[in-house]
């Protein structure tokens, strides 16, 4: 049939809805899709939409898999300077 989504995963949430579930504002809810912590989708209105099973994982603590940035080397472990006492005196 035409319009149903089968998997509650593949449901287009708004970001009121979205907002209701973490108890935020749904202008908060927007502020995450800029800053990358949410995908959104835009419809032909230009209005955002989530995904449901996206969402689920954010609310349970799942960060997103988003690739690392490709500009940014990767960081290199930096030996630490132990400070040992001198025992020799001196």
């Amino acid at each position: 049939m035409i319009g149903q989504v089968s998997d509650p995963d593949d449901r287009l949430l708004t970001p009121s809805e979205v907002a209701a579930m973490f108890r935020v504002d749904p202008k908060t809810v927007t502020r995450w899709a800029t800053a990358g912590k949410l995908a959104s989708i835009r419809t032909l209105g230009g209005h955002r939409r989530y995904r449901a099973g996206e969402v689920r994982m954010l609310l349970a603590g799942v960060p997103a898999q988003r690739p690392a940035p490709k500009s940014a080397p990767p960081a290199e472990a930096t030996p630490v300077a132990s400070m040992q006492a001198d025992s020799s005196g001196g």
